[in-house]
């Protein structure tokens, strides 16, 4: 929605997301269950919420390798175990569902939570969910788009008419619950693709990005494009928000951290490769380059993850950082050292130094 006053603010939001992937532990190979990795993921959140972070996510797939095909069912038994933190999908794929559904589930979620659902829309690194909800592959980007404006438009109004071409047109309809706030934040994950953040910007939209690989600054000019566009299309800049999300680990040293990641961050990206048909291993060598200091992995003592994030901040400016942590059959009690690190001893900091 289109706003012309700005806003002060009291630092970067940070938060916490998870995929809910299945994967052996590289150092037991036993792989937990669905039931437990759900447990697992409410216990995270409810870390989350009371050390203090502001956003937690949960991602969506369709396959036996990931725990979570329905982030609102999971997100609405966070709701009621949390007080404050807000609860976004993380992402929600959106060429394969049906746009009022989706806004309607989270509208729920909304009134649940009082007033804390968020949608972070995406299309997916699979493709499962097409056949599986009678999609077509080739479609993908046209779904997508027709689906993302629909979904604007659903959260701007109570009735709405509206004719596109893959779902049945609407006439009147009342499209219900409305959430507590006064329309629920939207956000698009992008990847590398530029004509997808213009989209975002066209549209008001959040820009999310994915940076799970490289070195950070070749996404500066998504962020241009993005900022440019909304700007375009009469938006006010407190209303194009950034958010920069991407894999994490803290320990008590910045060698603690990597000998510990390692082991989980390489079985992640050889599970993920094998799911998309290739083969491929990640070595120790190239795991700590993707480390440096310039590079996108968050890996470190705290000290560590405050400079890359303060050092990301200069290039975008952004108003949110979350962290994917629980990656690759690692132990959760890691992921709960994590959190608390991140909450305790890295975001008190980070909002200091962007508070505007």
């Amino acid at each position: 929605m289109k706003k012309e006053s700005g806003e002060e603010h009291s630092g970067i939001e940070i938060g916490v997301y998870t995929l809910a992937d299945l994967e052996p532990d590289p150092h037991t190979g036993k792989t937990i269950s669905a039931r437990q990795r759900l447990e697992e993921i409410i216990e995270a959140a409810k870390i989350a919420d009371a050390a203090g972070l502001d956003v937690f996510g949960v991602g969506e797939h369709h396959r036996l390798d990931y725990a979570v095909s329905a982030p609102s069912v999971v997100l609405a038994a966070i709701s009621q175990v949390t007080k404050r933190i807000k609860l976004t999908s993380a992402t929600t794929i959106l060429n394969t569902v049906d746009p009022v559904r989706l806004f309607e589930e989270f509208a729920t979620l909304d009134l649940l939570s009082k007033g804390r659902a968020e949608i972070m829309a995406g299309r997916g690194a699979f493709k499962e969910s097409f056949p599986l909800f009678g999609f077509v592959v080739n479609d993908d980007h046209q779904l997508f788009e027709e689906n993302l404006a629909l979904l604007m438009k659903l959260n701007e109004q109570e009735k709405i008419s509206w004719k596109g071409r893959y779902r049945a047109a609407l006439q009147e309809a009342e499209i219900a619950p409305r959430p507590m706030q006064k329309s629920l934040p939207i956000w698009v994950g992008v990847g590398g693709s530029l004509e997808s953040a213009k989209r975002a910007g066209r549209l008001g939209a959040g820009l999310a990005l994915a940076i799970l690989g490289g070195e950070p600054k070749g996404y500066k000019p998504l962020v241009a494009a993005y900022r440019e566009a909304g700007k375009h299309a009469g938006y006010a800049a407190f209303d194009l928000k950034v958010a920069v999300t991407g894999h994490a680990f803290i320990g008590k040293t910045t060698e603690e951290a990597k000998d510990q990641f390692y082991p989980y961050h390489a079985n992640y990206w050889e599970y993920l490769n094998l799911q998309q048909g290739r083969t491929r291993q990640i070595s120790r060598a190239e795991f700590d380059r993707l480390a440096e200091p310039d590079t996108s992995l968050f890996v470190g003592n705290s000290q560590d993850i405050i400079e890359k994030i303060l050092k990301q901040y200069e290039l975008f400016g952004h108003q949110r950082f979350m962290a994917q942590m629980d990656i690759g059959g690692m132990p959760f009690k890691y992921v709960a050292q994590n959190i608390e690190r991140l909450a305790v001893e890295i975001a008190p900091i980070v909002r200091r130094e962007t508070k505007k």
